[in-house]
Parts: C-alpha cells; sequence; structure tokens
C-alpha cells in the first residue's frame, strides 16, 4: 500500500515518532521516503541519527512532492500551519491528521484537499500496542483509505467510524486514558511506599498486577463486574478496599474528568474552526 509513497510528518514529536518507528520496523516505507519536520534542528537531528529519515525545519519544504502528509502538531498552531501550507499541497494528496479536536472539514477548507483522514491514537503506539479511531471523508478513495489502514495498524488496534463526532469521544476516552491510567498506578506505587515497600518493588508489583488484569480481562468472555466479584469476598480485603473507592466517588470523578476532556476536545476544534474561516 505505502511502496515508494514519499510520506512527510509535519510535527515531529512522540507520537509521529511512533508512527514512523512502526512503519519502518514493519518495512512498509524506506527511510528516504520518510520526511520529519520540526521547528528545532536538534530534534530533527535525533530522527536522523535513530532512523535515517529526511529531516527539515520548513513546513513547505516537507511537503513538497509529499503524496501522503501526517499533521501531527500541537491544536493551538493548526491554523497557522494550515495557513503556511496552504497552496503547497498536492490535490491529489493523503492528508492524515492527529491533531485533536481538529475537523476534517477545516482541513479540507483550508489546504484544499479533498482526501482527509482524521485520527485519534494513543501513547502505547510507540510500542506498537496503540489503538487509534479513524473517520475519512468521502472523497478519500478506497486506495487512500487502505494507506491509513495501514499507517495506522503499524502502532497497534485500530477501530474505524463513520461519524466524526466519534472522534472527540475518543479524545476524551483512549486518547487521553493513558494518563488516567498512570495516575492510578502512581497512586498505588506511592501507596505500595506508604505501607512499607521499597518504591522499586512498589513499582514491580503494581506494573505487573496492572499487565495481567488487563490480559486477563482481554481473555476473559466475562463482564468487568463479573471478574471484580471474582477477587471480591464478603468481609474481605478486597471488599473493604472497593467500599472506600465508592464512598470516595471514584466513579463519579473518572466520569467527570473523561466528559471534561471530551468538552475540551470539542472546544479545540470549534476554536480551529473560528480561526480557519
Amino acid at each position: 500500500m505505502l511502496n515508494q509513497k514519499t510520506i512527510a510528518f509535519i510535527g515531529s514529536g512522540i507520537l509521529a515518532e511512533a508512527m514512523i518507528k512502526g512503519l519502518l520496523r514493519q518495512g512498509m516505507v524506506v527511510p528516504d521516503h520518510v520526511v520529519a519536520c520540526g521547528p528545532r534542528p536538534e530534534r530533527g537531528q535525533e530522527l536522523l541519527d535513530r532512523y535515517a529519515v529526511r529531516t527539515t525545519t520548513d513546513n513547505v519544504e516537507a511537503v513538497e512532492g509529499a503524496e501522503i502528509i501526517v499533521l501531527s502538531i500541537k491544536p493551538q498552531v493548526l491554523c497557522p500551519v494550515l495557513e503556511e501550507l496552504g497552496g503547497h499541497v498536492a490535490p491529489t494528496a493523503l492528508v492524515l491528521s492527529i491533531v485533536a479536536g481538529a475537523q476534517t472539514g477545516t482541513i479540507q477548507r483550508m489546504l484544499n484537499v479533498p482526501a482527509v483522514v482524521r485520527v485519534m491514537p494513543n501513547t502505547p503506539a510507540q510500542i506498537g500496542l496503540g489503538i487509534s479511531v479513524w473517520t475519512a471523508t468521502e472523497a478519500t478513495t478506497d486506495a487512500q483509505r487502505g494507506q491509513a489502514l495501514a499507517m495506522l495498524q503499524a502502532l497497534g488496534e485500530e477501530v474505524n467510524v463513520d461519524d466524526e463526532r466519534y472522534l472527540d469521544m475518543a479524545t476524551a476516552l483512549s486518547g487521553t486514558g493513558p494518563a488516567y491510567v498512570f495516575l492510578l498506578m502512581e497512586a498505588m506505587v506511592d501507596a505500595g511506599v506508604h505501607l512499607g515497600f521499597s518504591r522499586h518493588v512498589s513499582e514491580r508489583l503494581v506494573i505487573e498486577t496492572l499487565r495481567g488484569s488487563v490480559e486477563y480481562a482481554r481473555q476473559s468472555p466475562r463482564h468487568l463486574a463479573a471478574l471484580r466479584n471474582q477477587v471480591t469476598s464478603p468481609g474481605g480485603t478486597s471488599a473493604e478496599a472497593l467500599y472506600h473507592l465508592e464512598k470516595g466517588g471514584l466513579r463519579t470523578v473518572l466520569s467527570r474528568a473523561i466528559w471534561a476532556a471530551y468538552q475540551r476536545s470539542r472546544s479545540l476544534g470549534s476554536q480551529a474552526q473560528v480561526d480557519g474561516q
């Protein structure tokens, strides 16, 4: 799908590197057909040293001749970058955006490119265990959808949706989700240290507990509540701990946090629309 295609990454941060690493690891592209563009020359040098890809600090230079363009920049700089690129992107190019909140219509209008794929990946993509939710504009051809799919499968699992509104939901749930998990892990490790474990041992116990629990849940056909009940004996330690978690409003706080992230994603998209008009 990607053989001989030139892919330009506008933005060379963590997720851009994860995509580059995945594509090269699976032999989908050769380094000379990948261009990584970012404002810091030292970051470009890092990517050159690690992957032998082409690098630049000039966005217009990066997209010259590119058949696939990946927008991997911060939402706050999206419109200035799109304005800079306007008129320089080939109308037949595929634009793949991982910019939180950025709507496909805004990108289409400002770049005058019909084929746009919007994606919300997450950070476990760095090790090939990510989950990406994506949608494509109607003008995106079957071949271009296949190219987008191939790129996302290099990051891990993928879910295709037919309505763009699900992307803001995915941003709040799976895109931001690792932050919730890391906070939970941090709190559990700190609790283990408070009990008397060394931090090293506490971290190992927490990481392996979460890893095993996630894999167990993935393989089990049972509802998560049923799995929780398996380790909750009446009057036991789990029951006591869960009572305090419920009393502290864990479910409510987490639900409100995810809703707030969803609202923020929508707000970023609305602002980008206004700025791009």
